[in-house]
């Protein structure tokens, strides 16, 4: 053990010593505008279509029907239970595109049913659009929708490529 003696503790973002400040208590909080009971408010979604789907975008809400369904992975899996993956086709009224669905997604996306799908993800795969939802987003069974699906304007069938632009000088 050593004999030197200890110095006090001073915590935390402590003054250095000799400095001749001395420390005050903390900032009050800024009151935060919304509700008295403390509960947060909640935003409304912004509702988007097909058409407007991009690459490597996220944070979507749109409503869609769904027209097919192809199971492309069914397997057992000894520390997962099962993993299952599905390509399925959706719609609404300006386009069609292709939906990963994984695990229990594959139940909720079965023909001719309509979906919400909230905070889903653009992925790509070989050049093609893909949505997905992970683990932040949500797909909900809704009411059936009362609109056509137009299958002429397929997003899934237009192939990106990745371009590095040079920076002119």
């Amino acid at each position: 053990m050593s004999t030197a003696p200890r110095r006090p503790f001073r915590g935390r973002g402590a003054p250095p010593p000799g400095t001749g400040y001395v420390r005050r208590g903390l900032a009050p909080a800024p009151a935060v505008p919304g509700p008295a009971d403390g509960a947060k408010t909640l935003r409304k979604p912004v509702f988007t279509t097909i058409d407007q789907l991009r690459p490597q975008t996220h944070g979507h809400t749109l409503t869609a029907r769904v027209i097919s369904a192809r199971t492309v992975l069914d397997k057992p899996s000894t520390h997962l239970g099962r993993t299952r993956v599905a390509e399925c086709l959706v719609g609404d009224s300006t386009g069609t595109v292709l939906v990963t669905a994984r695990n229990e997604q594959v139940d909720l996306l079965k023909p001719d049913t309509t979906v919400i799908f909230r905070n889903a993800k653009i992925d790509m795969f070989k050049g093609t659009m893909r949505l997905a939802v992970d683990k932040w987003g949500r797909i909900e069974v809704t009411q059936p929708a009362d609109f056509k699906v137009n299958q002429d304007n397929n997003m899934s069938l237009v192939e990106y490529e990745l371009v590095d632009v040079d920076e002119e000088e």
